[in-house]
């Protein structure tokens, strides 16, 4: 259903794929799953593989169901019908602090960080899903508690100055600019260590330069960090230049699948999205 690999300029398909053009790489699988909210299919039949290492891109036009996958991935809706796996464990059900301690990590739209708090403390509050102290601990201030908090804040300031927030980590996040507030949050994902980092409309409000330089620390955070990325974009010009697989989804369904030129000639997309960018994208 709009696979567009058949394309006879299309190299041989990669070892990652066994017979019957199944994935057996596929960090991520989503197969037939269907969410419905009363009478409406949000998403319908839904099937997407993304490989381990893989940077895809999910396009489509408002409404298409873009962000319910999104909350289908991290449980933050059920499933109606269908089966996600995440390394080969369903994770149909499970809450989201659940998903998120097995690898799945997002950023929102609409940002959503704690403004009052600082931009450190955001970052430390999201890398306690990965601490190991507990209860007693807590309580009673112990000193692998306090050794845990120092490791905690280590690790929190590497991350901002990984993505160029060290001279922000005392700020109030609500403070921040809006494209240091974007990379701010993309912070706080990586925190939870992640294996897939899910970005809904990064560059959502940036200009042109701040795009240039979100494309530069996407590419460069997949390397480092060993991820999986998939990420939803409406400016094409991002989407083509960072994606090398896009699925293309519209009113519920996927109506195409491939790399970022078969996607920009696909006569289904451009009727159903692209238009006249396709041309410029």
């Amino acid at each position: 259903m709009g696979d567009l690999r058949t394309d006879s300029r299309t190299p041989a398909a990669p070892a990652s794929q066994a017979r019957g053009g199944l994935r057996v790489s596929a960090l991520l699988r989503m197969e037939g799953v269907t969410k419905r909210f009363g009478g409406l299919a949000a998403v319908s039949g839904l099937d997407l593989h993304i490989d381990s290492g893989e940077l895809a891109g999910l396009i489509g036009p408002n409404g298409a169901g873009k962000t319910t996958v999104f909350n289908l991935l991290t449980g933050v809706y059920v499933p109606t019908e269908g089966a996600i796996t995440f390394d080969g464990r369903l994770i149909n059900g499970l809450k989201p602090c659940r998903i998120a301690a097995r690898g799945i990590a997002r950023t929102f739209q609409n940002i959503r960080l704690f403004r009052e708090l600082t931009a450190l403390d955001n970052v430390k509050v999201a890398a306690h899903l990965r601490s190991r102290a507990g209860l007693a601990a807590a309580i009673f201030r112990t000193p692998g508690l306090l050794a845990n908090d120092r490791a905690l804040d280590q690790a929190a300031r590497a991350l901002l100055a990984r993505l160029n927030l060290e001279h922000a980590a005392a700020s109030r996040a609500g403070d921040l600019p809006y494209g240091l507030q974007r990379r701010l949050e993309i912070a706080r994902a990586l925190a939870t260590e992640p294996r897939l980092l899910l970005l809904d409309e990064p560059a959502a409000g940036m200009n042109p330069q701040e795009k240039a330089e979100l494309m530069h620390l996407i590419r460069a955070i997949r390397q480092d960090f060993h991820l999986t990325v998939l990420l939803i974009e409406h400016d094409m010009r991002v989407v083509m230049g960072i994606c090398e697989r896009i699925y293309v989804l519209d009113y519920g369904e996927i109506i195409a699948e491939g790399t970022p030129e078969q996607i920009r000639r696909d006569p289904r997309v451009i009727a159903a999205y692209l238009g006249d960018e396709a041309v410029h994208c």
